[in-house]
């Protein structure tokens, strides 16, 4: 499936970020000095690399930033790793300052704390999603805060737990109650907020995906409950409703 199904966005394709003199001198071993000039250095990067028609398009989305995500991995390839660097940014509350944040720091240094309360604060979607998939499934916490997250009240935190159940279904799945999972999403994911939902439709697949002994009755609640059957779904990519993507990822496998 393609990532969220979404078109592809529109943004500037004329322009390679260039790192300026201030950008360059955090390489000289002088981090701490010119923290302050390098954040704005990169803040001021970030404005030159904004455009007004990804904003609008990433707007409808709930992602309220108009830097194209190739410009602004180019930029983070550019900087490097710099983890106190990529807090700075973070304190900025700017989502495209977010997000270049998440690529430059350092997953595994975070305390398990830290990430809870970073979590709390990653409202846009791409954040929080690129927050979860970046750096928290790469952190030695990641199991602790999913059983945390799994259950919070929050839906937006409580995607974030079934984000990285639906991981371990994939790729770990020992230990996980699958049966119970699918009795969770089938009494919860009808009527759960968007994106609560989606990760729960998400962990649906999974579990029909890799796991051909709850594979009917994935299939089986999906076709029932219909979340994501209508949604629009661009040419080449597989729709997100279960009983597509299942049926379409089991029969790929199949015939490698």
């Amino acid at each position: 499936m393609c990532e969220r199904n979404r078109p592809t966005r529109l943004g500037r394709q004329d322009r390679t970020p260039t790192l300026t003199p201030e950008l360059d001198c955090v390489r000289d071993g002088q981090e701490d000095e010119v923290a302050e000039t390098t954040v704005a250095a990169v803040m001021a990067e970030l404005a030159v690399l904004e455009d007004p028609r990804m904003r609008k398009v990433n707007e409808t989305h709930g992602d309220d930033h108009g830097v194209n995500l190739s410009k602004l991995r180019a930029l983070a390839k550019q900087l490097k790793t710099q983890q106190d660097l990529a807090g700075e940014l973070w304190e900025t509350d700017d989502t495209a300052a977010r997000l270049l944040a998440i690529l430059i720091c350092r997953p595994r240094a975070f305390e398990r704390d830290e990430l809870d309360t970073m979590l709390r604060e990653t409202r846009a979607p791409k954040v929080h999603d690129w927050f979860v998939n970046y750096v928290v499934k790469k952190n030695p916490h990641s199991e602790e805060l999913r059983l945390a997250w799994f259950t919070d009240p929050d839906p937006v935190v409580a995607s974030a737990g079934w984000a990285l159940t639906t991981e371990r279904v994939a790729k770990k799945p020992e230990g996980l109650d699958l049966a119970g999972l699918l009795d969770a999403i089938e009494a919860e994911m009808k009527t759960a907020p968007d994106r609560l939902q989606w990760a729960m439709n998400h962990c649906l697949a999974q579990i029909g995906i890799h796991h051909a002994e709850h594979r009917a009755r994935a299939i089986g609640i999906g076709e029932r409950l219909e979340v994501l059957k209508d949604y629009p779904t661009p040419p080449n990519c597989t729709s997100p409703f279960a009983p597509i993507w299942i049926t379409e990822m089991v029969r790929r496998q199949q015939e490698k």
